[in-house]
């Protein structure tokens, strides 16, 4: 075992980190045990998400043995808590990765501190007691992870008289999906003409698929409800986001049945089950239900 350390490089690791997520995929509904990976969709996510261009990128760390990725540390947006990546098998190297992310994520080039913190995955007690001793604490915050097995989802779910569910492989007008996000996303106003611009780099990632994408159209055409949707062929899954809903057409049904039909298509692709970064009660009603979580540790002394 010869481990090395290097930058991370762009366009390059986006794929490689990609094939290794994939490779250490965790199948839910299985005995869970220490570190959980990323999904490669919840990567490819963040790379195409306009966030990424607040990141310095160069400051992911990647620990190779040979050609093959070993561990990864990396924020998800600028600010943002740190996330680490293990193969298994490496799992000797978290105290190292926790010391590179003190030591060139967390202390900015320009001296900045950031005190969001890290996320472990709840049960790597091993992970969780090398941040004890570097002076981290557990706090409340958490990501769930949730997931539903796709047989037991149906096909369809009624909308209102009027609507209708398109996809974007039937109209993918970057301007409408700007609209939808924005005010599904609780902004006011219309949105800054700058957005166009973001949605259309967000569907230029490799694995988008504009047929999965769904949006629900209300009677005098505003799309008024959104579910992203991002299928692994390799592991059989898809994966939910984004999802957002027009405050003016919430309570309607539009968002769960986006969803479904989302996970419709993804079914016919050949996806077996389905996550989602939520425990909101729209996954619970499609049958999503939580199975595992990420949990955010402070520095003690942050100020």
């Amino acid at each position: 075992m010869t481990i090395k350390f290097r930058s991370f490089d762009i366009p390059t690791d986006i794929d490689k980190v990609s094939r290794f997520l994939i490779e250490t995929y965790y199948a839910p509904f299985t005995l869970q045990s220490g570190h959980i990976n990323w999904l490669p969709s919840r990567w490819e996510y963040m790379h195409f998400h306009p966030l990424i261009t607040g990141v310095d990128r160069s400051k992911i760390g990647v620990w190779e043995d040979g050609d093959e990725i070993a561990g990864v540390v990396h924020p998800e947006h600028p600010g943002s808590p740190a996330y680490f990546e293990v193969r298994p098998g490496y799992e000797s190297l978290k105290a190292e990765m926790l010391n590179y992310y003190e030591e060139q994520i967390r202390v900015t080039p320009e001296g900045t501190e950031n005190h969001e913190g890290i996320f472990l995955m709840s049960g790597d007690n091993e992970f969780a007691q090398i941040a004890t001793d570097a002076g981290y604490s557990k706090s409340d915050d958490t990501e769930p992870m949730s997931a539903v097995q796709l047989d037991s989802v149906p096909d369809s779910y009624p909308i209102p008289e009027g609507f209708k569910l398109q996809s974007l492989a039937d109209d993918s007008d970057p301007s409408m999906v700007n609209r939808v996000l924005h005010r599904g996303f609780n902004h006011d106003g219309e949105p800054p003409s700058d957005g166009v611009v973001e949605r259309k780099f967000m569907q230029s990632a490799p694995n988008f698929n504009s047929d999965l994408n769904i949006v629900a159209v209300a009677p005098n055409g505003d799309w008024v409800s959104y579910s992203g949707m991002w299928h692994e062929p390799t592991n059989r899954y898809c994966y939910v986001e984004p999802v957002a809903t027009d405050p003016d057409y919430r309570l309607m049904g539009l968002g769960k049945a986006a969803v479904t039909e989302s996970i419709r298509r993804a079914k016919l692709l050949g996806a077996q089950i389905s996550f989602v970064g939520s425990t909101q009660p729209i996954y619970k009603s499609i049958g999503f239900e939580q199975v595992y979580s990420l949990e955010r540790w402070n520095l003690t002394n942050a100020q």
